[in-house]
């Protein structure tokens, strides 16, 4: 670039800075507009000039703080990108094609930051706990876990408030986040039926057998028969969703097997009667129209097509009845034993009582944040939200056999 070339971006961009510093400054909350303004015109600059050109601009503006937040930027955008690339390197076809334009796009706002950092980019800065965790989980794990936390990280991003960020960065993000959650909407759709199973089973046993054990106990029976009520809550718990989860898929597969066409209506296709064509009212009859149902009935009678309706994929995705019984049996069992664990090991009275509400408060809030993750919502909120409704119905529960205690005694 030549000396009239740099003259001119020089000009330009010290025009721009003394318009918007002529400009009379709103009070209250438009000052962050104005002040987004003066700095869009400086950037403005920045993308026609050089590197060199930013010590021009902000050597007696910019201070050590903004240089070491801007550091931190470029460092998470890198990140980031990586994240993203270590992704798509686990995905295929349309998905990995969308994760690596995302991380294309954050390879630009890297680019923005390397350029108001100019040549003068100190030491690098390493990137947030968050970002870090994130790339671990990326290349080690890569499923919806990963897009899950990503959704939460744009949608928290700090470029709406910094001014020093581009409208386009802010609005990249907000973006990136509704990419993001559509991605993330298919891994919660691939996992959703175990992942319900395997929580709220979890989650039931948890709760309802802290609430024996609690209440049981605080009746002021001994620990034994503290232990052998929790033992026999189990059971009967595990067995009782297992039985009603085996009746539940079984009722269902009956269900749809019973809407499924017979397999042996073919045989008498070519007895039927072609100018009465009654085949077109079992088309209807499974909601198509008139119009469809006749043409489809008619490409049948011509062997062009076969008499399935569709392809019924729902056998399958509902799996085998004890399949499902055995899964609710183990999942309601895993969480109903940790309030079992302190009585198990021995401790008793006010020990057990705590360490059992304890262990099943931390469990509470693991599940909880599971929840929250994969559903797109505030993992600590979730988390909180199991954790008084366990609580809650325990201490329901220890309160009543206080009472019963009481008044037995």
């Amino acid at each position: 670039m030549g000396v009239a070339g740099r003259s001119t971006i020089r000009s330009a961009v010290t025009a721009g800075r003394r318009r918007c510093s002529r400009e009379p400054v709103p009070v209250g909350g438009d000052q962050a507009v104005a002040d987004r303004d003066r700095w869009a015109a400086v950037v403005e600059g920045l993308r026609r000039g050089q590197d060199w050109h930013h010590r021009l601009v902000h050597e007696q503006t910019i201070d050590e703080r903004t240089r070491r937040r801007w550091r931190q930027y470029l460092a998470d955008e890198r990140a980031e990108a990586r994240v993203y690339r270590a992704l798509a390197g686990r995905r295929h076809g349309e998905e990995r094609e969308i994760l690596l334009a995302i991380a294309e796009a954050e390879g630009r706002h890297e680019e923005h930051w390397r350029r108001l950092l100019g040549e003068d980019r100190g030491r690098p800065a390493h990137p947030g706990v968050r970002t870090r965790v994130l790339g671990w989980l990326a290349q080690h794990l890569g499923s919806v876990f990963v897009l899950a936390l990503m959704q939460r990280a744009e949608q928290r991003s700090p470029y709406e408030e910094d001014l020093h960020a581009t409208q386009q960065m802010a609005a990249d993000e907000h973006i990136h986040a509704e990419v993001v959650r559509g991605l993330a909407v298919r891994g919660r759709q691939r996992i959703s039926g175990t992942f319900r199973a395997a929580v709220f089973g979890a989650n039931d046993g948890l709760v309802s057998n802290l609430a024996l054990v609690l209440g049981i106990g605080a009746t002021g029976v001994s620990t034994p028969v503290v232990l052998a009520a929790g033992l026999a809550g189990l059971l009967s718990g595990a067995l009782s969703m297992g039985a009603g989860e085996f009746v539940s898929v079984r009722s269902q597969r009956e269900l749809l097997l019973a809407s499924t066409p017979n397999p042996a209506t073919p045989d008498y296709l070519p007895r039927l009667d072609v100018d009465a064509n009654e085949l077109a009212l079992v088309y209807r009859a499974r909601g198509m129209s008139p119009e469809e149902a006749e043409q489809h009935a008619a490409e049948v009678l011509q062997g062009a097509r076969t008499l399935q309706v569709g392809e019924d994929e729902a056998h399958e995705e509902l799996g085998t009845a004890w399949g499902a019984a055995w899964s609710s049996f183990a999942f309601f069992a895993s969480g109903a034993i940790i309030p079992v664990l302190p009585y198990l090991l021995g401790l008793t009275g006010l020990t057990a009582v705590l360490t059992s509400t304890a262990l099943v408060g931390l469990a509470l809030l693991l599940t909880g944040s599971i929840v929250g993750l994969l559903s797109g919502a505030s993992p600590l909120r979730r988390a909180l939200r199991q954790l008084a409704i366990g609580w809650g119905a325990a201490a329901a529960t220890y309160g009543l056999g206080l009472l019963f205690g009481a008044q037995v005694g």
